[in-house]
C-alpha cells in the first residue's frame, strides 16, 4: 500500500488543548501582520527622533489627513505612518500621536524653529 504525503491528524481534545499548540494561530496572525506592515525605520531630525513605517497601496484602506499638505491620503495610496520616538511623555504617547503622511510630504517637510 503506498504511503500518503499528508500529515496525520491528531485525534481527541488532548492535542488541541496542549500547551504546545494552544494560541499558535493567534501568534501566526500577529507575525503575518507585522510582516505585512513592515518594520519601522528610525530617522533622526532636528525636531526629534521619528519612527517611520511605510504602508503599501494594498494595505491603505482608510482616508487620513496628511499634516504636511492638509490634503487627504486616500485609500489605495501608498504612504507613511510616522510617530515620535522621543516624545515628551514617552514612546506610548508618541505612538498615540502617530500621523499618516504622503511620502513626498514627509521627505520635503521643513523644520520649524521657535
Amino acid at each position: 500500500m503506498p504511503r500518503s504525503n499528508r500529515p496525520r491528524r491528531s485525534h481527541g481534545s488532548a492535542a488541541r488543548n496542549s500547551k504546545w499548540t494552544r494560541g499558535t494561530a493567534q501568534n501566526d496572525d500577529d507575525d503575518l501582520n507585522r510582516t505585512r506592515m513592515g518594520i519601522p525605520t528610525t530617522e533622526a531630525a532636528p525636531d526629534g527622533v521619528w519612527a517611520v513605517r511605510s504602508i503599501s497601496a494594498g494595505n491603505a484602506q482608510k482616508v487620513y489627513s496628511c499634516p504636511g499638505c492638509n490634503h487627504q491620503v486616500m485609500p489605495g495610496v501608498a504612504h507613511l505612518v510616522v510617530w515620535q520616538e522621543d516624545a515628551l511623555f514617552g514612546k506610548e504617547a508618541g505612538l498615540r500621536e502617530r500621523r499618516h503622511w504622503h511620502t513626498n510630504c514627509w521627505q520635503g517637510r521643513r523644520y520649524r524653529y521657535k
